[in-house]
């Protein structure tokens, strides 16, 4: 169905997209590229909301190169559907049509219920021949978080933990900087960088005082920074406030008047969100999360924190920097209740390892 050649102009429609990773949100990434007589034409790839999607800029590079007529009977190579619906820019699907194209291959059908099908029926009855699923995966990988809000109203949420190899954070006196190596976190900066929003706990910022933000490599934004603080304890003057209070969001349960008034008059936002046991609902919290636009969330959470998620059933991944080296009596990944049984075993999949610097980063998701 496809050819060798296929795989290799898709791959690199993927290599396009994934040079949006931290800038399309709330869209998804998605490259395209444009081939006619085995040669490019003409290439582009998402890189912010409200601005020209792939298609769009790769069209326009292949009329500057080969002229309008010069599309006719072209190739296109899509990592996501076209949509087919009005939304900040015009739909992409029509552009494709009016373009005359011959041949449309998409990576994968679009999740979002405005479009889910209908760009690749209007591209075929257009008599255009459409073909779908081609490096399929790799598209899902590089848009989980997009798949997730669209398909569960929630974004993709991954835990990022360090530990050793006995399974310890940080000694028991609170002491964990540093246990994994400066490549293991430049490397969590880089996927801290791709998120939407870091989310952490009160009792991490008390004991800690994190910053949050990307650091360690380049990016052109800083994601969101939340805190779980069910009862609004973090100080106002904390680092993770820094100079952007505005880009700070505090989920709470119970907020005094006054402290909630402090929160606000710097530019943050505080969302009460309380569950049955006076602590913040956390499941309502992703739901509101991916109401409001976000793919995926990084968790740099302390034990108390991703138990309670662990529990809650609200994480996906887990991104574990394990470092070579044994402590001993420290502090736990997961404040978790004693089982009685191994039946009670939460059981997940590793979906990749691969060692950064001196330390092993594995990534597991749910079995």
């Amino acid at each position: 169905m496809f050819s060798g050649q296929d795989h290799t102009f898709m791959s690199r429609a993927l290599a396009l997209a994934h040079q949006g990773l931290t800038t399309t949100t709330p869209n998804p990434r998605v490259g395209c590229v444009i081939v006619k007589d085995g040669l490019v034409i003409g290439e582009g790839f998402h890189k912010k909301a409200g601005e020209p999607h792939a298609e769009v800029l790769a069209l326009l590079a292949a009329r500057a190169q080969v002229g309008a007529d010069g599309l006719v009977a072209a190739t296109v190579y899509l990592t996501l559907e076209p949509c087919a619906h009005f939304g900040r820019t015009p739909p992409c699907v029509t552009a494709l049509i009016e373009a005359r194209v011959a041949r449309v291959l998409v990576a994968m059908s679009d999740p979002n219920p405005l479009v889910s099908g209908r760009g690749l029926e209007a591209l075929r009855h257009a008599g255009i021949d459409v073909r779908c699923g081609l490096l399929q995966s790799e598209a899902e990988e590089l848009n989980l978080g997009f798949i997730s809000r669209m398909t569960r109203g929630r974004p993709w949420v991954r835990s990022k933990l360090a530990t050793t190899l006995d399974g310890k954070t940080a000694l028991n006196n609170g002491q964990s900087q540093w246990i994994t190596s400066a490549a293991a976190r430049a490397d969590a900066h880089a996927w801290r960088a791709r998120s939407c929003a870091v989310l952490t706990g009160a009792g991490t910022v008390l004991a800690d005082n994190p910053r949050l933000t990307v650091r360690e490599v380049e990016t052109s934004r800083q994601p969101l920074r939340i805190i779980v603080d069910s009862q609004l304890k973090t100080p106002l003057d904390a680092a993770i406030v820094g100079e952007h209070a505005n880009e700070v969001m505090i989920f709470t349960a119970a907020a005094e008047a006054q402290k909630k008034q402090d929160w606000l008059a710097l530019g943050a936002e505080v969302i009460e969100l309380p569950n049955e046991d006076g602590k913040v609902d956390l499941p309502a919290l992703f739901e509101h999360l991916g109401r409001r636009g976000l793919n995926e969330i990084t968790v740099e959470a302390g034990a108390k924190l991703n138990a309670a998620l662990w529990q809650e059933d609200c994480l996906d991944e887990l991104l574990i920097y394990v470092a070579p080296s044994i402590m001993g009596p420290g502090r736990p990944l997961f404040e978790l209740p004693e089982l009685q049984s191994l039946g009670e075993l939460s059981h997940w999949r590793f979906v990749e390892a691969e060692l950064i610097g001196a330390d092993c980063r594995l990534r597991l998701r749910k079995s």
